[in-house]
């Protein structure tokens, strides 16, 4: 009896509302896009599409008053009577008339500025209003192509089925369309918890979407906003330091609360600020709605030309409160003459503005989709989508999604793969592809000519790369496993070695891993390898200069990895090692023919007879944890997604030990530490820190390979975006160790604030980096170096290129020199 009590109130409680819907005009006929449509004095709202076509669902039938809201337009304010389902209620909206005091051009009493002070003065007790809620939460996100080419760079454009199926034949069209429908719980400054009811993307069946509210959260109340740098709210504390404003207007909204309009001015253009405007409420000087600008230099994305934000808040006479109940972001981007666009609409609705929650409300996971959230059919998002679809957006739902069914079925994969995987003479040499996507595995072949197959050593001289891998994946349940060979043959050494590996992925849930690997290589010494192979050739080959120090490695390795609690994930490794000594074998170079390479003896690089150890064996285990504290996540059913909370370090602990050797001297133990933490100085920049300890134990007379080998640069080239792993002047085997060590990381970076302000400079539109750098080691002085550089460089759009000067300082030796970096150089390696 009970089930079916149950399930009347549900019937009753679906059925026991009417659905208000029409389309927004200007007195012209235009359609207005994303007008604010609410229910007076509640928390029910939505807004028009592009094409000004609204649906707005009311849980209370009778008479209500439907509030029409729209910047630049009259607020309109209608009775409705809801007796039946639907009502169709069509609205023509008219300009609004701004009024304007006489005193706005006395540039000594600027009116506009005594606005945002009072604003300024006022927002804490604002923002307090709103700072615990739950609500319910709408978003819909579209991306958009235009004149998107068949290749760019010679490389063919490759989206994929579901994205580029409503491509027209000029490359135009949606790429992505997704929607969400949540429940959500929040507290400031930032709790939040996030139940997804329904998730869609087109042609998509999996269905889960990123549109969520944690995403979409900008608050103006704060001093700042996170668009990837920290750009400063037009009412920040410090807010006048940074804009200008101008008093527009003032009119008065459907609760005769007078709105004024304020222009947001930049005073200098390379700031992290917006422009636009923002209205304020006189008297209570809360936000009545926003309507900004971000161009894509201010935030430090020079592929955005321009992004706009715009809020719109409702006022409730009962709680007295201003609070947000729509906020579309949308931008232009471009690229090789391809223009993106991107929309992203979000509805709040049913605010309860509690005074406190239970103690366990929030948690470390902060969003969590129910159970068949991607499932729902296509009555349920009609019946509850705020937010009408436009015919092209109906129109790629239908036509991806009937797709869809067609792509994933085998007959249509398989000729697809039947077109792709055809084979060619010329990838003998430029390498091989073939993949199942119905049976879901894929085989590659690396070839000979690959950018990265062929570099060059004083070991074995040019030497060649190749390979074969195969892998298999289940993105249901979570699983992948791959399998792969490495083939290496030096042409001087006239020696050829092989790498064979083995991975399996359990799941998505702890990311529990296997791995197998054994074979034969050449290893650095340095098993970070702070030299790549492509450096070293152009060092080599140009300079005659050969840093990279290499010996002969023969290994069987097995190790495991997990996620063992939130946040903290086990690493353990087992190893049998056989090294042995490599010698010069070749002294080719293009230029500089007559002078010599220094040996392959790290520590005696004029003794090209003694080796730098002798050969030996041993076993090699090691156990390592990461923690990541506060560590966030999402929970889909296909597994949990992790996000480092940004307030917090992250944590490396590692015990490394060396057991059953050819020699009881090669033995030893070894523990270290590592914190790495990147403090936000709000609008002012990043400091990254990568702190590092260690000592060993029992390893007086060890090989000098199981030493700490400490990241040096030699050739003036970095190679990584940030320096937080490396000491840009020194010797890379100059200070190793086998005791106990410290070394020291601090690199700030701007992102602007220092550099936005200096004029010419300013025009680079870079970024200013100052770090220092320190290693303690027992028995010897410290060493340290100075930094300051310019980052983010580089043509047009493209930021790659990176410069420093650097001063260190070791045993009263000093050396002065400039790093250039390049950040490509990641790709090449």
């Amino acid at each position: 009896m009970k089930n079916y009590i149950l399930l009347a109130f549900l019937f009753f409680s679906i059925t026991n509302f009417a659905q208000i819907k029409g389309t927004v005009t200007d007195e012209k006929g235009n359609p207005l896009p994303f007008v604010s449509v609410f229910e007076e004095n509640t928390y029910t709202g939505t807004t028009s599409n592009e094409q000004g076509k609204y649906q707005l669902n009311v849980k209370e039938t009778g008479k209500n008053r439907i509030i029409f809201q729209y910047l630049g337009f009259k607020t309109q304010k209608i009775t409705v009577s809801t007796d039946s389902k639907t009502i169709t209620l069509d609205v023509k909206m008219l300009e609004e008339s701004f009024t304007l005091n006489e005193v706005v051009i006395d540039p000594k009493n600027n009116p506009a500025n005594a606005i945002i002070k009072n604003a300024i003065a006022n927002k804490k007790e604002n923002s307090q209003k709103t700072s615990r809620y739950t609500a319910d939460f709408y978003s819909k996100g579209m991306f958009k192509v235009k004149d998107l080419p068949k290749k760019i760079l010679g490389q063919k454009v490759d989206l994929g089925d579901d994205m580029a199926s409503n491509l027209d034949s000029t490359g135009t069209g949606i790429l992505y369309l997704s929607e969400t429908v949540s429940k959500i719980t929040f507290e400031k400054p930032n709790k939040l918890k996030e139940k997804i009811i329904a998730s869609r993307i087109s042609g998509n069946n999996k269905g889960y979407s990123y549109n969520t509210a944690s995403l979409s959260y900008y608050d103006f109340y704060d001093n700042t906003l996170d668009f990837d740098v920290r750009l400063i709210s037009p009412i920040a504390d410090n807010a006048f330091n940074y804009y200008k404003y101008k008093l527009e207007g003032t009119f008065f909204d459907s609760n005769n609360q007078e709105i004024n309009k304020i222009k947001v001015i930049p005073k200098r253009d390379k700031e992290p600020v917006f422009e636009g405007y923002i209205y304020i409420v006189d008297d209570s000087f809360a936000i009545y709605a926003i309507d900004l600008d971000i161009k894509g230099y201010r935030m430090k994305n020079e592929f955005t030309e321009v992004m706009t934000l715009k809020q719109s808040f409702n006022y409730n006479a009962t709680n007295k409160i201003w609070s947000k109940n729509a906020q579309t972001l949308s931008f232009n981007a471009g690229i090789f003459g391809v223009k993106f666009s991107g929309q992203f609409n979000y509805i709040y609705s049913n605010y309860e503005f509690p005074d406190s929650f239970e103690k366990k409300t929030f948690t470390n996971e902060i969003v969590a989709f129910e159970a068949n959230a991607n499932k729902k059919d296509n009555a349920f998002w009609n019946e509850i989508r705020p937010i009408p679809l436009t015919i092209e957006e109906s129109a790629d739902y239908t036509k991806k999604d009937s797709l869809l069914i067609i792509r994933k079925s085998q007959k249509y994969t398989d000729s697809v793969d039947a077109k792709n995987n055809k084979f060619k003479v010329w990838d003998i040499l430029a390498g091989y592809d073939y993949k199942n996507t119905f049976k879901k595995y894929s085989f590659s072949y690396d070839g000979l000519l690959n950018i990265t197959s062929l570099s060059f050593n004083t070991v074995q001289g040019f030497n060649l790369d190749s390979g074969f891998s195969f892998k298999k994946w289940n993105e249901e349940e979570g699983k992948s496993t791959s399998v792969k060979t490495i083939f290496n043959y030096g042409f001087s050494d006239e020696r050829f070695r092989v790498i064979g590996e083995f991975n399996h992925k359990f799941n998505n849930i702890n990311y529990a891993t296997i791995g197998i690997s054994g074979g034969t290589k050449v290893a650095q010494f340095n098993a970070a390898e702070p030299i790549s192979k492509f450096v070293n050739s152009i060092s080599s080959l140009f300079f005659k200069d050969n840093y990279i120090k290499l010996y002969n490695l023969e290994f069987a390795q097995i190790n495991y990895a997990q996620d063992v609690a939130n946040g903290i994930n086990l690493n353990g490794k087992l190893a049998y090692e056989q090294r042995k000594p490599l010698f010069n074998t070749t002294d080719y170079s293009f230029f500089k023919r007559d002078d010599f390479y220094s040996s392959n003896n790290p520590l005696a690089p004029n003794d090209f007879d003694t080796p730098a150890f002798d050969q030996h064996h041993l076993f090699k285990a090691a156990l390592t944890a990461r923690i990541n504290f506060g560590n966030k996540y999402i929970s889909r059913p296909d597994g949990r997604y992790n996000f480092k909370d940004d307030k917090y370090p992250t944590v490396f602990l590692v015990f490394e030990k060396a057991f059953a050797a050819s020699e009881k001297k090669y033995e030893f133990e070894r523990i270290g530490a590592s914190v790495q933490y990147d403090l936000s100085l709000g609008n002012k920049g990043i400091l990254g820190m990568n702190l590092r300890a260690g000592k060993f134990y029992n390893a007086e007379n060890i090989s000098f390979i199981d030493y700490r080998h400490f990241n040096g640069n030699q050739t003036h080239i970095g190679t990584t975006d940030r320096y937080l792993n490396v000491f840009n002047l020194m010797p890379y085997y100059n200070n190793s160790t086998n005791d106990s060590y410290f070394e020291n990381h601090l690199e700030y970076n701007d992102t602007g604030f220092i550099m936005n302000k200096i004029p010419l400079l300013n025009l680079l539109k870079s970024t200013m980096n100052l770090g220092f750098h320190s290693l303690a080691i027992p028995g010897r002085k410290p060493y340290s170096e100075f930094t300051v550089g310019l980052d983010n460089l580089g043509f047009g759009k493209f930021k790659l290129f990176r410069v420093d000067y650097v001063h260190s300082y070791q045993s009263g030796i000093q050396q002065n020199g400039v790093v250039f970096g390049l950040k490509i150089l990641n790709v090449l390696d």
